[in-house]
């Protein structure tokens, strides 16, 4: 798509990704994300509209709150700065000419920034983002002709899910079942083999982070580490340039 729309997509990715950040931190407390509004979480002061712009406000109170002066997290504009860029950059991207298809990629790319931010807080995965990322990313496969078709799709979420659903049964400490459920979602919608790069990628950069962390002893080689954002960085890879890093590779082995 043009120029213009994929700036307006990429501007309503900055808004929803505000929001993404609510539900990210209240959804594994438990707390409603609609009641009450957007508020500071140490002095309670009730953002004001203004106070509310995605980065911008960020910028104009200095990362600070209003009212008390608490920093602010660096991770909220940044989540916004992210979800606006994916947004933006997949509908350029959409050559297809269908907007079902780009809202449903902007689902996947959302819902994967979400679970990221979970995993990244509580070590966690819910269903409640999982199965319909699987779910969806099968019945896609049948009912719109880009992508994976639907045999393959539902194929390629049952044997990648499958043989993580294995290692978590014989090696519990070292994945969990909402690490398997993401996998066979990301199965389900990058299809083969695309989803080998997502694998071969997480597991790359979640090691090399590991050791990073060991080696500055932020880690012991005893602690949980959060599998699913390495894992949503290799399906984001996958997504974008898949078939290019595919093209590179068959190019090099020929």
């Amino acid at each position: 798509m043009g120029i213009e729309v994929s700036l307006i997509f990429g501007l309503l990715g900055l808004i929803i990704g505000s929001f993404l950040n609510v539900v990210i931190y209240r959804l594994p407390k438990g707390e409603s994300i609609v009641f009450p509004g957007s508020h500071c979480t140490t002095c309670g002061h009730h953002l004001r509209p203004w106070e509310l712009i995605p980065i911008l406000s960020f910028l104009f109170l200095r990362g600070r709150c209003s009212m008390c002066k608490t920093k602010i997290s660096w991770r909220y504009p940044l989540l916004e700065l992210l979800n606006g860029v994916l947004y933006f950059y997949a509908t350029w991207l959409n050559d297809t000419g269908s907007i079902l298809q780009l809202v449903i990629n902007l689902y996947f790319l959302s819902t994967l920034l979400v679970l990221a931010g979970i995993d990244w807080d509580t070590y966690r995965l819910p269903d409640m983002f999982t199965l319909p990322l699987l779910v969806i990313g099968i019945v896609t496969g049948f009912v719109l002709p880009h992508g994976p078709l639907g045999w393959e799709s539902l194929g390629t979420a049952l044997g990648v899910g499958g043989v993580f659903w294995l290692i978590a049964w014989y090696y519990p400490e070292g994945m969990g079942l909402g690490d398997v459920k993401l996998i066979a979602g990301l199965g389900a919608f990058l299809g083969v083999p695309e989803i080998f790069i997502a694998l071969f990628i997480a597991s790359f950069v979640g090691s090399i982070v590991g050791l990073i962390m060991i080696s500055f002893q932020m880690k012991t080689f005893r602690d949980q580490i959060p599998f699913g954002p390495y894992l949503v960085l290799g399906a984001w890879i996958a997504f974008f340039w898949g078939e290019k890093l595919i093209a590179v590779y068959t190019t090099i082995v020929s």
